[in-house]
């Protein structure tokens, strides 16, 4: 691990000799044995008191103690930044994931301190002085076995420490050990007790980070915490009709779904709050079906069909998310993707294409593709093909230019002021009518929407100003 840490932290480590009993923890030990890029670097200072690591740390640059409730001094040196702490003692005093005495304690032993960790892949401990992995809890085999196991039995003291499973589940592909998922299972119902903040912090990651959600979804399922969400405990069991969906229900299917999105271009090469959106909207894009989900007889056989239950899903999306707490951007984006998600059923004609961006809108038509295919390489062992369906849609939208955003009023007020009219109730109609009619395709540039005003201004004029009494 010595050629991946920066120089700098290095040479502070081995600089200084108050140093001489820290260990590098957490997640930078456990992303440098999967081989993923480290990009946060965390050490774990003994020996030292909080007020004399500050002090330490300052001769080597800006030390701010901006976590000094936990022990935890940031030092910036030039344009880099890290985490600095002292061991401490944590007791629950009361519900809550801030229900915590906090007590420093220099004298602590390394392997105490890995052992209030919450998983043995983030329990392991790194000495940048002699180059030695120290692994109080089997960490490293469970990282190559691909094992999430809590540490100790202090686990069940914090309720966020299973949502955290989830997502580190779903970002680094574990299962999680049997006595874990009993553990969990165990404190199911102090779920309530977790701020909101917290629990969207979880789920964020879970949903901008994973390479396997399906992963963190399953351990919710296998421990019983799935029923915290019940839109997403709902599709369990939701039959589907197997000619279309071989794979099986609509949780199996909503599964697969996820795990294909987060290896398409749309969703890797997205920025963060994008990748959220798509991964919440292929999440919610069936949470209506198991309200809407019926079998009929057709051609001469019972078949499966959830018909409207795209529409329905934009408010129970909704209702989802607002519980979690997402940003309003979120909250403005994904609904509309989950009520448009079979939009491309329908011809892809100009007009479709200019309305559906319209509805779309903040979110577009780029993005709905994305959820599409998603949702169409959900159904295994069907291949994995895009549909010539979407690939139209994206093909018209493409000549409109609309793929990432939506259509804009060619006509605008100081267009109708040009030619007379007066702000008001008749001006605002007027407006609202031109940009329908632009939708509708009656006119695509301002020539052709001066002659619509003309024609219309024709054939119902605006009612004469009020005269200005002098």
């Amino acid at each position: 691990m010595l050629d991946r840490l920066p120089s700098s932290l290095l040479r502070i480590l081995r600089g200084a000799p108050e140093l001489a009993h820290s260990y590098l923890v957490g997640g930078c030990v456990r992303d440098w044995l999967l081989g993923v890029p480290v990009k946060d670097f965390d050490v774990e200072v003994f020996g030292l008191g909080y007020e004399k690591l500050a002090g330490v740390l300052s001769r080597w640059g800006r030390a701010d103690l901006v976590g000094r409730s936990f022990g935890v001094v940031k030092l910036s040196v030039g344009d880099e930044v890290f985490d600095f702490s002292v061991p401490r003692r944590d007791s629950k005093v009361a519900p809550g994931h801030k229900g915590f005495a906090v007590e420093f304690d220099p004298a602590l032993t390394p392997r105490d301190a890995a052992a209030r960790r919450d998983f043995t892949v983030n329990a392991l401990m790194f000495d940048p002085h002699r180059g030695e992995m120290l692994d109080f809890f089997g960490g490293e085999a469970d990282l190559r076995a691909r094992v999430l196991r809590h540490t100790g039995a202090a686990f069940a003291e914090d309720p966020l420490r299973v949502l955290r499973g989830m997502q580190f589940a779903a970002r680094f592909g574990l299962d999680a050990a049997p006595d874990t998922v009993a553990l969990c299972r165990s404190i199911a119902g102090t779920f309530p007790e977790l701020a909101t903040e917290r629990v969207l912090g979880e789920w964020m990651k879970w949903a901008t980070r994973a390479t396997v959600p399906s992963a963190g979804l399953r351990l919710l399922r296998d421990c019983g915490w799935i029923g915290c969400f019940p839109e997403i405990a709902a599709l369990i069991g939701v039959p589907q009709d197997p000619e279309w969906h071989p794979e099986g229900d609509v949780w199996t299917h909503t599964l697969h779904g996820l795990d294909a999105l987060v290896g398409l271009d749309g969703w890797r090469e997205a920025d963060e709050q994008t990748r959220a959106v798509l991964s919440f909207a292929v999440l919610a894009h069936d949470f209506a079906k198991p309200a809407f989900t019926r079998t009929v007889e057709r051609d001469g056989r019972e078949r499966v069909v959830s018909p409207g239950h795209e529409a329905a899903g934009g408010p129970l999306a909704e209702r989802f998310l607002l519980r979690l707490g997402v940003p309003n951007i979120l909250l403005a984006r994904v609904p509309p993707l989950v009520a448009d998600h079979l939009a491309h059923l329908d011809p892809a004609t100009p007009r479709m294409v200019r309305r559906l961006a319209d509805r779309l809108a903040p979110a577009n038509i780029r993005e709905l593709a994305v959820v599409m295919v998603a949702d169409a390489f959900g159904r295994p062992p069907r291949p994995q093909v895009v549909p010539d369906a979407v690939s139209r849609l994206l093909d018209v939208a493409a000549q409109l230019d609309l793929q990432s955003k939506a259509p804009r009023p060619v006509l605008l007020g100081r267009h109708l002021i040009e030619r007379g009219m007066v702000p008001g109730i008749a001006f605002k109609a007027v407006l609202e009518d031109a940009f329908e009619a632009q939708l509708e395709g009656a006119f695509t540039d301002l020539a052709g929407a001066q002659a619509w005003l003309a024609e219309r201004l024709a054939a119902d004029p605006p009612p004469a100003p009020d005269p200005v009494s002098g």
